[in-house]
C-alpha cells in the first residue's frame, strides 16, 4: 500500500515562497499519478496540481498555473509543491493524492478526487496579507 505524508507547511506573508513535500513510500504501481490538492475554510477539496510519474506531463488549476510547480524526485521518493508568489486566496489544507491510474488523465480531470486511491494526512498553509 502506498503512504504519503505530507511536510513543508506554514505562514508566510504575500509574495512569499513555500515548498511542500510529500514523502512516499510503497509500490510504484500505486503511484502512476500524483497531485496536490487543497482545502480552503468553508470551501470544497480543490485539486492544484498533477503530474503523471511515467511521461512527465503536469496538470494545473487556473487559480495557481504559473506560480506553482509539481515535480518528482524519484531517487528520494518525493513529491514537491514549490508555491511563489503566494496570496491570501492560497491559505488551506494542503493534502497529496497518489493514483493507480496510467492513463486518460487531461487538464479537466485531474482534479476528481475520485481518480485517487492513497491520500496523506496533510499539511496547513496559511497566507497572510
Amino acid at each position: 500500500e502506498v503512504q504519503l505524508v505530507e511536510s513543508g507547511g506554514g505562514s508566510v506573508q504575500a509574495g512569499g515562497s513555500l515548498r511542500l513535500s510529500c514523502a512516499v513510500s510503497g509500490p510504484t504501481y500505486g503511484r502512476a499519478f500524483m497531485a496536490w490538492f487543497r482545502q480552503a475554510p468553508g470551501s470544497e477539496r480543490e485539486g492544484v496540481a498533477g503530474i503523471d510519474t511515467t511521461t512527465g506531463s503536469t496538470y494545473y488549476s487556473d487559480s495557481v498555473k504559473g506560480r506553482f510547480t509539481i515535480s518528482t524526485d524519484n531517487a528520494k521518493n518525493t513529491l514537491y509543491l514549490q508555491m511563489d508568489s503566494l496570496k491570501p486566496e492560497d491559505t488551506g489544507f494542503y493534502t497529496c493524492a497518489a493514483s493507480v491510474l496510467r492513463s486518460k488523465w487531461r487538464p479537466d480531470n485531474f482534479a476528481d478526487s475520485y481518480r485517487y486511491n492513497y491520500w496523506g494526512q496533510g499539511t496547513e498553509v496559511t497566507v497572510s496579507s
